[in-house]
């Protein structure tokens, strides 16, 4: 009795707070004109018919505060989400789908407006409890307090009434509101349970701080460090989204730089943090690999939202550990590592679960030649170079350049304006070259099954020897990219392998 009367107080004093909070941010703010969506509306009437009390709550809240704009919106309902959900969408018209996950408890569809395609989620209340073994909770139905307790953060524990009697009030048990204005991202309750129960909050908490630009609790980044290895029991599929996002956050080394100190970036990238260290023999150090890595993937992120792009500046280094050696008289060398960090990308894809598509292919192929445009920088640039960085970048030549340019960090600003004035060099010539001679992505005029025909020849190394010799004799500027000087050089280098035409093609 006495336990059902203290919960019974705590409510109570919940809903006098929550008013009181609602009123003060009232006489401020109108929330009327981010709640003209159609499903707002309806899910109040339908709401009302079924006699049940629902919310909009979490990220579409927070977004209205920050004037970011969201098209996902997630309603929870002191009822049953899935039958909420499937009146509203009957309501709003007959062409939506409704996708029911039943173990869950919740249903979704979308909804075509203002030309935005909008993600509607709805969830019965519910309160959870965790085993320590898993972040699946044992799941229960419960009241609007229960739900925005379980939330990850108190600026996601915000929620406005759809009810017809105060709709548009709302709801911030947790001074989520004042997080927002202070930039700060704490727990509701304990953080270490939160963490604890599920570990995957702590990836959130690191990816929020960076997308977002807010700063971790104390109290909050300090109980992370103490629960990061719980992040065992966390998928890695789970993991490489959150990092994903943080990734294509602004500047994505603060996420970073966080995942280090509180030792997570040790338990899910290793790799990465290998190249933490600046090492000195005789007076002779390098540059921390770690830093300068995180340097150039928030110089490329000022230029680019490309998730592969910006993977392809983390890992452009990432074999320079195995690599490193010290040449006494010279300093240190990382003679390679742009062709064993290729080899790398691979491995380290399968472990963290990326995709090992054309997407792999790609960070691969920028791993491996992002080392010759600087090297074209450095030197006279010939035409002959140029055209065999673009037979070989093909039609990731432009990402690439943007990669070298980002890997421009030198502290010496004199040496920085000069790589960057010759990279402009580099990328006039890249032009000019295109133009003149279209060997980006080109097949060899003559074809192997030309070669074939042309000297009555089955597949055999003198096939591979004739078309190397007329790619190479186009990409050094010996001959044109075109069919009757390939032809002629390829009869030249038959009649050199003892090969007789055939009398067919005389």
């Amino acid at each position: 009795m006495e336990f059902v009367q203290d919960n019974r107080i705590k409510e109570i004093a919940y809903c006098i707070f929550s008013k009181a909070k609602f009123l003060n941010f009232a006489e401020k703010n109108s929330l009327e004109k981010h709640l003209s969506h159609p499903v707002f509306k309806a899910v109040s009437e339908i709401a009302s018919e079924m006699d049940v009390k629902a919310y909009v709550i979490g990220g579409y809240v927070r977004d209205i505060i920050m004037n970011r704009p969201s098209v996902d919106i997630d309603i929870v309902v002191m009822g049953s989400g899935i039958e909420l959900a499937g009146k509203t969408a009957k309501l709003l018209g007959k062409d939506i789908t409704l996708n029911i996950f039943k173990s869950f408890g919740t249903a979704m569809f979308h909804y075509c407006y203002e030309d935005k395609n909008w993600q509607i989620e709805f969830v019965g209340a519910r309160k959870e409890s965790y085993r320590s073994n898993s972040r699946k909770p044992i799941v229960e139905d419960g009241s609007l307090q229960d739900d925005q307790n379980r939330r990850d953060f108190s600026i996601n524990a915000l929620a406005i009434s759809l009810n017809k009697e105060d709709f548009g009030s709302m709801l911030d048990p947790f001074n989520g509101i004042e997080d927002i204005e202070n930039k700060i991202l704490r727990t509701p309750l304990d953080p270490d349970i939160t963490f604890s129960d599920d570990p995957l909050r702590m990836m959130r908490a690191i990816r929020f701080a960076s997308q977002l630009s807010f700063e971790i609790q104390v109290s909050t980044l300090e109980a992370i460090n103490r629960n990061a290895h719980r992040i065992e029991i966390v998928s890695a599929e789970r993991i490489v989204e959150e990092l994903n996002k943080l990734i294509l956050s602004p500047k994505p080394s603060v996420g970073f730089r966080l995942l280090h100190t509180t030792g997570l970036l040790k338990l899910i990238f290793p790799e990465f943090l290998e190249l933490k260290g600046a090492e000195y023999i005789d007076g002779r150090g390098h540059k921390d690999n770690f830093f300068h890595t995180l340097e150039v993937l928030d110089n490329l992120s000022k230029n680019t939202d490309n998730l592969w792009l910006r993977w392809a500046a983390i890992l452009h280094d990432i074999a320079k550990p195995q690599t490193k050696k010290f040449v006494k008289g010279m300093g240190w060398t990382f003679h390679s590592h742009e062709f064993v960090g290729s080899k790398m990308v691979s491995k380290i894809f399968k472990r963290l679960k990326l995709p090992l598509n054309e997407k792999m292919k790609y960070v691969e192929k920028l791993v491996l030649l992002h080392l010759r445009p600087i090297i074209l920088a450095e030197e006279i640039v010939t035409d002959s170079a140029v055209r065999r960085l673009l037979f070989e970048a093909g039609d990731e030549v432009e990402d690439l350049m943007l990669l070298c340019e980002a890997d421009v960090t030198s502290k010496n600003k004199a040496k920085e304006v000069k790589y960057l004035k010759n990279f402009a060099i580099v990328r006039q010539k890249l032009k000019e070259i295109e133009e003149k001679d279209k060997v980006r992505n080109f097949q060899p005029p003559v074809s192997g099954e030309d070669i074939m025909k042309a000297f009555g020849l089955a597949p055999g190394r003198e096939i591979g020897i004739i078309k190397n010799t007329i790619k190479d004799a186009i990409l050094d500027g010996i001959i044109h990219n075109n069919h009757e000087e390939a032809w002629e050089l390829m009869l030249k280098e038959g009649e050199k392998l003892g090969l007789k035409l055939n009398k067919n093609h005389s």
